[in-house]
């Protein structure tokens, strides 16, 4: 622990002197034994890798023990199509993951390139990578820190890390703070610098204690590392729908050969029969259309400015109820903002630009001081400098006050730099034919040294009562986690000396600054509480900054919903699972803190999704069921390591996200149901014939038509239903349901019996109608033939027509308007003319055992087709009708 021992215990340990630095000779052993300094990748995963991830399923086994047994019966072209299939969705899976594991690489461009270091008693710039412990680094302003530092020297020296801790503010930094706590939070170690931080201010010496993975940043990328991929909610209902659909098949071809021997039937037969029914329970384009449906709805989210870069992500984040997030750049707008300023007995309130805004002569000389003793500059949207500095330049030209204008009227003839032991900064400017020493600062350190006040255009006496009061106040802001600066002038004839400037002054007021919460996500943090979703803070930053902004956002109502990682270390594992619950914000946390937050919900049984920009937030990410990364903010680190990416940093856009999500499930869901009905059907058909004595009615290249061409068209079309407009207003789906809840298990049985039972009749009117009985045993071919004909289409027909009632469970069809799915309108058309494509064209019609039908055979084919439908949505009507009844008593009740 670096940051316990002083800077002469950390020299002596590492057996290096701050005066020399390393030689070359010790510097290369050290290479040799501590490696250089990058991060190490892990091996890239290549196409063919990927290719064969996506075939990790359990469905798709099922799809291959299919291809396997048609190809062991001779049917070598239904083995094709269902290969086809299969490569088909790995193919759709690969083009949307290529590219996506790069949070590695990311971080190792981070590094610097190159390092100023102190080696053989020479100051000498080399590469990053030949960084060890120990040796001397040299920091000047705006230099990368290449390794983890133990700082030894320091003047004002402060350091960028929001990437790294989520602080809006770069950290002041004192080579002599001890700190005894071991558990010192990554952002309070003000005696350390981190790799891959910069330098905004100041300089500094400090001796390397750690590089490559070793690093603070080394720990994130090996967290990163770790495989932390789990299946979300979908793929885990699939899996379990796989497993059932092989299990069905196996007892089906089971059963059917013990049925077979006890009807005495020819066992060749029966295995064919056993063939028939298998490909009949299996859907085999259901994994193809989910991944189609999720691929068009990955399309439909980029256009909402959300990038999806793995496929079953877009239906996890219909489950997610707790989402969070990140504060700095996330929930605020990481930019310091004035939104409070002070002058005596006057506290006005700056945080909304108004027409109105009228600013009295002591505001304009308050805010004059601030921009001339500011080293930041704003022009043109472009800012550089200290952000605090930035803010108040932005102030300033919000009021006409703009920088370059004052520095070419009173130019700045000296000037007395910040340190952190005054806390204040000077400078002494042109004043007409005098000068002026503007100064800002700490309140409290700002008020030992001044005399008078300007109050109204008046300067008086600055009383022990009057400090009191500016300091009250001042203590006010800062409690509402606003950062305080205040300022103060001194006219002079001369330019004084560095030692007397800061003396007599007369005090002006000041001003509270904050990175204020952006402006769109209080509307949706209400509509996210709306839809059952708890919005979260996890940020780096100080907790009452935190819970001022969480409070303003509604996030947070009492200070009790706050936590910071160092009251976390102190409660057991099975204390904080417990009462994780109970936290809305979590301040102070490193990036371990963010994982163990996210695990603890998770084990909850909540769905999370965690939302950052900084490299800090990458592993949590990582570890959610969906990471969310800014895109304009966001380091690449964080965007390789996500699930989704917001191309316009927009909090809202998550909750678009969300309901999209939401909508995409309930689409797959209605897409499963459907083909899960239409199954039932065939397998009904099926296995009644077998019963009954009759021959069977339907073929394996005609079911295998059925579930692979005719009910995928609308399958797919049902995949786009629009989306429902009150999906918002529900609570968020229960991850572990599965696609049979809500009674949808039994609507399936019903439906494909209803299905089965038509094609069934279909078939013996086939017969019938030309004097044959089903139990006859023997068959004319051409009779067989006409029946079956008549089977096969009434079976897809009946299909194509029932997935109008899909649309919705209990809206009828023309509640929801016809023409709003056209997609679906198109797809029956479609497949009505392929089955007549099928059945007409000589060629198909021989490999498929059909024949062409007349006009009166087709008028009987609809008749049959349409009363699934038609039973259905007479079937809502009078749900509805029953509902509004039982509501009607309970009212009157």
């Amino acid at each position: 622990m670096w940051f316990s021992q002083s800077p002469e215990e950390v020299l002596t340990e590492l057996n290096v002197r701050k005066e020399d630095g390393l030689s070359t000779m010790e510097a290369t052993e050290r290479l040799a034994r501590y490696g250089s300094n990058h991060l190490k990748e892990k091996p890239k995963r290549g196409l063919i890798a990927l290719f064969f991830d996506q075939l990790k399923d359990m469905l798709i086994y099922v799809l291959l023990g299919a291809a396997v047994i048609t190809m062991v019966i001779g049917e070598y072209a239904d083995a094709v199509i269902i290969l086809l299939v299969v490569v088909l969705n790995a193919v759709i899976g690969v083009v949307q993951e290529y590219k996506a594991e790069k949070a590695i690489e990311a971080l190792k461009k981070m590094s610097s390139p190159k390092a100023l270091v102190r080696r053989d008693g020479e100051e000498k710039e080399i590469d990053s990578e030949q960084i060890v412990p120990g040796d001397i680094v040299i920091i000047d302003t705006g230099r990368y820190i290449p390794a983890d530092v133990r700082l030894i020297e320091t003047v004002n020296l402060q350091i960028e890390e929001s990437a790294l801790t989520g602080e809006s503010v770069p950290a002041a930094k004192n080579a002599q703070n001890i700190f005894a706590n071991p558990k010192t939070p990554i952002g309070d170690k003000t005696n350390m610098a981190f790799m891959s931080t910069v330098s905004t201010y100041g300089r500094g010496e400090g001796v390397v204690v750690a590089t490559g993975m070793e690093t603070e940043i080394g720990k994130i990328a090996k967290i990163l590392d770790e495989e932390t991929d789990e299946k979300t909610p979908l793929q885990k209902r699939l899996d379990e729908l796989g497993k059932v659909l092989g299990i069905v098949a196996i007892v089906i071809c089971v059963l059917i050969f013990f049925v077979g021997l006890f009807q005495k039937r020819n066992l060749f037969d029966m295995f064919l029969t056993s063939i028939s029914l298998a490909v009949a329970a299996i859907p085999e384009g259901l994994a193809a259309i989910v991944a189609i449906v999720l691929a068009l709805g990955v399309t439909r989210m980029s256009r909402k400015n959300a990038i999806v870069k793995r496929l079953p992500a877009v239906e996890t984040l219909g489950s997610v109820n707790i989402v969070c997030s990140d504060k700095t750049g996330t929930l605020t707008q990481n930019k310091m903002t004035v939104v409070r300023t002070f002058l005596y007995r006057q506290l006005n309130d700056r945080s909304k630009e108004t027409e109105s805004e009228h600013l009295s002569a002591d505001e304009k000389a308050m805010i004059k001081t601030f921009v001339l003793c500011s080293d930041a500059t704003s022009e043109n949207g472009q800012s550089t400098g200290d952000p605090t500095e930035i803010a108040l330049v932005i102030l300033g030209n919000r009021y006409g006050l703009r920088k370059g204008v004052l520095n070419t009227a009173h130019p700045r003839v000296s000037e007395k730099p910040f340190d952190s032991d005054r806390k204040l900064m000077s400078t002494v400017n042109q004043e007409g034919a005098a000068f002026r020493v503007h100064t800002k600062g700490a309140i409290d350190n700002l008020l030992k040294i001044c005399t008078t006040a300007l109050v109204n255009g008046v300067v008086i006496p600055l009383t022990p009562e009057m400090k009191a009061e500016v300091l009250k106040v001042s203590e006010e802001m800062s409690d509402q986690a606003l950062r305080v600066l205040g300022s103060a002038y001194r006219d002079v004839e001369s330019i004084p000396p560095l030692e007397g400037m800061e003396n007599d002054l007369t005090m002006l007021g000041f001003v509270g600054m904050i990175d204020p919460p952006r402006l769109e996500v209080k509307a949706s943090i209400r509509e996210a509480k709306s839809a059952g979703i708890t919005p979260v803070m996890i940020t780096g930053d100080h907790k009452n900054t935190a819970l001022a902004i969480a409070k303003e956002l509604s996030i947070a109502e009492t200070a009790e919903q706050g936590i910071t990682g160092e009251e976390i270390d102190q409660l057991p594992d099975s204390v904080f699972l417990e009462t994780v619950d109970r936290y809305r914000v979590f301040a102070r946390v490193s990036p371990e803190h963010k994982i163990k937050i996210v695990k603890a919900f998770k084990a909850r049984g909540n769905i999370v999704s965690m939302t950052g920009d900084g490299v800090n937030d990458a592993p949590s990410l990582k570890q959610a069921d969906i990471g969310v990364a800014m895109g304009i903010t966001g380091t690449d680190v964080t965007k390789s390591a996500s699930d989704m990416i917001l191309t316009d940093d927009n909090f809202t856009t998550i909750i678009h996200a969300i309901e999209e999500g939401r909508n995409i499930y309930n689409n797959i869901k209605k897409t499963v149901t459907f083909l899960l009905s239409c199954n039932i059907g065939e397998i009904i058909t099926i296995f009644a014939s077998l019963l009954f004595f009759w021959p069977v009615p339907l073929l394996p290249v005609q079911i295998l038509w059925i579930n692979l061409i005719t009910d995928s068209l609308p399958a797919i079309a049902l995949g786009v239903e629009p989306g429902d407009p009150d999906v918002m207003k529900r609570k968020p789906r229960n991850p572990k349901s599965s696609f049979f809840s809500e009674r949808a298990g039994l609507y399936i049985l019903i439906d494909g019996f209803l299905i089965g039972l038509l094609t069934l009749a279909a078939f013996f009117f086939g017969l019938v109608e030309h004097q044959v009985s089903p139990t006859a045993g023997t068959f004319p071919e051409e009779v067989l033939t006409y029946a079956r004909t008549m089977a096969f289409v009434v079976l897809a027909t009946s299909q194509l027509f029932y997935s109008l009632s899909k649309r919705s469970s209990d809206k009828t069809v023309f509640e929801l308007g016809l023409f709003t799915n056209r997609v679906l309108l198109g797809a029956i058309g479609l497949g009505v003319l392929l089955q007549l494509v099928v059945i007409s064209v000589p060629f198909l019609s021989k490999p498929f055992g059909v024949m062409n039908l007349s006009l009166r055979d087709w008028g009987i084919v609809f008749l049959f087709s349409s009363i699934p439908l038609i039973l259905k949505e007479l079937v809502k009507m009078f749900t509805r009708v029953f509902h509004r009844g039982d509501d009607f008593h309970s009212a009157a009740e």
